[in-house]
C-alpha cells in the first residue's frame, strides 16, 4: 500500500496557519509612542 500525499489540502491548511499567525501579530503589535513635547505645541497654537 502507498501512501498519498494530499498536497492540496497541506497548501491550504498552511495558508490558514500562516493568515492566523499575521492576524494574532497585527493584534497583538503596538504602536510606536513618540515623545511629545507638550509646551511647544501650545506655542503653536497661541
Amino acid at each position: 500500500m502507498g501512501v498519498t500525499a494530499l498536497k492540496r489540502k497541506l497548501k491550504r491548511k498552511r495558508l490558514k496557519q500562516n493568515t492566523r499567525v499575521i492576524k494574532i501579530k497585527q493584534l497583538s503589535a503596538k504602536p510606536v509612542i513618540k515623545n511629545v513635547d507638550i509646551e511647544e505645541l501650545k506655542k503653536n497654537f497661541a
